[in-house]
């Protein structure tokens, strides 16, 4: 557990070196004066100004909107603050709308953060604030916070879990591995959504403080044990870390053993940058077997990802900050660089840094960077309510580009799109273990001329990356007020989009059926029906449920029972030996009833 360092132009942010006992933060305010656009490889642009100064991780909401974490500045920035961006009707985000958000119900900074399947946000940890040994979930829905089940507790470890600044990852059932860097970096634990608790899981061979965690297209997690050159992976079917290939080159520095981000790339390899101006491939088996690493081309002028951000841009390249490297007296050192580094050439390319000019007055682990559904890189800087666009050149790469073969009506407001490739070849943005802001999962764009709206997706079927053929779904449900016109669709991963298709929501005088109750609904189609009928209703926790088809003289025809999953389930009813008239629906799910009408001719 190591320090970050924060600076403004008129005054420094120091902060306090990561100890065990959770010494509490100490920063000044300071207020950043950048300047507006500058140009190199890609453009940057200029956001309006946020209502709160950055305070951590910016997070990709499955409408379309960004959740930033920000502070109100002052002395202790350690706060539970967050807004949110939304894109303009156009799409864009340069020139969105900040709101103000609901707080957290615990202050956190240096924390983990995963999108939960079902489009709910997990948060845990938090090397500063009160937040450290415990997790919450946030339902965009509503805008409230609710928190997680406590850790698993003593007899079992010579001490209190505490997660911290530990890393996350998602799994593929949707459940979220999680480390906790106390009393061990080794110990993890697992958070189940559905249940809203945490179950104990198998230790790491070596520490994962500082480490960045990596999800490979086997959906195993590959991490290199702090302040080593060993590295091992996490296999979710076996549920088990497995030891694997040692690094030929050092990432993590003697000083603080920082590290920066690892990516996937196009071609299927690992990339990781270190904190020494060293970085490394990692080429996968595909099974339990070792990988192989072989050292990847230094960073230029003897730079390091000093526990810094990184994004990969649609074409394939990554956009990285660099400072210089970590010393004995300081580990956090000015200023910042930024490159792109093209996997292709394994070569670095200086780019102007957001403010003009070579570099910017800023430690390289005060940069924050998220991948945008419109291809473009969020950039944050602590503490500074200045956010910008980089605007990457080139085109997407061919790999990397969704494809939507088929969109399904559940309801009115509610459908299912399939195809492949819905989660994207990798992560989008990356940043060591202090936080995660993932975005392989699918969001939903609809055109219409220069008029753009997003879908909320929920329910997708994979957490993966690089499924190639393998068949993607995702629910989705329309913006309120849209309007009654055909759109083209596409589906996007990590700022890539797919070809569009045309789409046309159902009017809403037509005969659909839809009972609402709160979020929960519950639907037929078609309706009337005859021959067969597919009833879809929603719920928050998975569950037994019961399903009735009731005569109006109270007399059950048809009845069903199954396992409802979190979010929505589909029945089918066969309807041939049923006679013409109006029926009810009835489905009992945790003591309570939904019903709906069902015409049968």
């Amino acid at each position: 557990m190591y320090g970050k360092y924060f600076l403004g132009l008129s005054s420094y942010v120091l902060l306090m070196r990561k100890s065990i006992n959770r010494v509490r933060l100490s920063l000044l305010a300071l207020s950043f004066i950048i300047s507006t656009v500058c140009n190199a490889q890609g453009t940057w642009v200029p956001l309006p100004a946020c209502p709160g100064y950055a305070d951590g991780v910016s997070l990709l909401l499955t409408d379309g909107t960004v959740m930033v974490k920000v502070c109100t500045g002052g002395v202790d920035t350690v706060e539970n603050m967050w807004v949110k961006l939304t894109p303009d009707a156009h799409g864009s985000y340069a020139n969105g709308t900040w709101t103000v958000m609901n707080r957290m119900n615990k202050t956190r900074l240096f924390c983990s953060s995963q999108m939960l399947k079902d489009g709910r946000l997990y948060m845990a940890g938090g090397e500063y604030g009160s937040g450290y040994k415990n997790g919450e979930t946030y339902n965009p829905i509503t805008d409230t916070w609710t928190m997680a089940g406590p850790l698993p507790g003593p007899p079992a470890f010579l001490g209190t879990l505490e997660i911290l600044d530990g890393n996350s990852e998602m799994l593929p059932d949707g459940r979220v591995l999680q480390n906790c860097v106390l009393p061990s970096s080794t110990d993890n634990v697992i958070f189940n959504p559905l249940t809203n608790t945490y179950a104990l899981a198998p230790s790491c061979w070596g520490g994962a403080d500082e480490a960045a965690w990596l999800k490979l297209p086997d959906n195993s997690v590959l991490f290199v044990d702090i302040g080593s050159n060993t590295s091992e992976r996490y296999i979710p079917a076996l549920n088990a870390w497995l030891r694997d290939d040692t690094l030929p080159v050092r990432l993590y520095d003697v000083w603080g053993y920082e590290a920066g981000a690892s990516f996937v790339l196009p071609d299927g390899r690992a990339f990781f940058l270190g904190s020494t101006p060293t970085t490394a491939y990692y080429t996968p088996s595909g099974d339990t077997s070792h990988g192989t690493w072989t050292a990847g081309p230094p960073i230029p002028d003897s730079l390091g990802a000093v526990d810094a951000a990184a994004a990969m841009m649609p074409n394939g390249k990554i956009l990285c900050s660099f400072s210089r490297q970590a010393d004995s007296g300081n580990e956090f050192l000015l200023p910042a660089w930024f490159y792109e580094f093209d996997y292709l050439t394994n070569t670095f390319t200086q780019v102007t840094a957001c403010a003009g000019g070579d570099t910017m007055n800023i430690r390289c682990s005060e940069t924050g960077m998220l991948d945008l559904p419109d291809g473009n890189i969020l950039v944050s800087i602590q503490n500074s309510n200045q956010y910008y666009l980089y605007v990457p050149g080139g085109t997407p790469v061919t790999t990397g580009v969704p494809v939507v073969s088929n969109i399904t009506m559940i309801s009115c407001d509610t459908f299912m799109a399939t195809g492949t490739l819905f989660n994207g070849i990798s992560q989008g943005a990356a940043y060591g273990d202090d936080w995660q802001m993932a975005t392989n999962y699918p969001l939903i764009r609809l055109e219409n001329g220069d008029s753009v709206h997003y879908a909320r997706t929920f329910n997708w079927n994979s957490t993966g990356i690089m499924t190639g053929s393998m068949p993607d779904t995702t629910y989705f449900t329309l913006p309120a007020g849209l309007p009654y016109e055909t759109y083209n669709l596409v589906v996007i991963a990590n700022g890539v989009a797919s070809a569009s298709i045309p789409f046309t929501p159902c009017n809403p005088t037509g005969v659909a059926q839809v009972n609402q109750y709160n979020d929960k609904f519950i639907n037929m189609y078609p309706n009337p029906a005859s021959g067969t009928a597919a009833v879809v209703f929603s719920s928050e926790t998975g569950g037994n449920y019961d399903l009735k088809l009731v005569n109006m003289l109270g007399q059950v025809i048809i009845t069903k029972s199954g396992n409802a999953a979190a979010g929505l389930t589909k029945q089918e009813l066969d309807l041939k030996e049923v006679a013409k008239g109006v029926y009810s629906i009835v489905v009992q799910k945790d003591n309570s009833n939904y019903t709906a009408k069902l015409v049968v001719e």
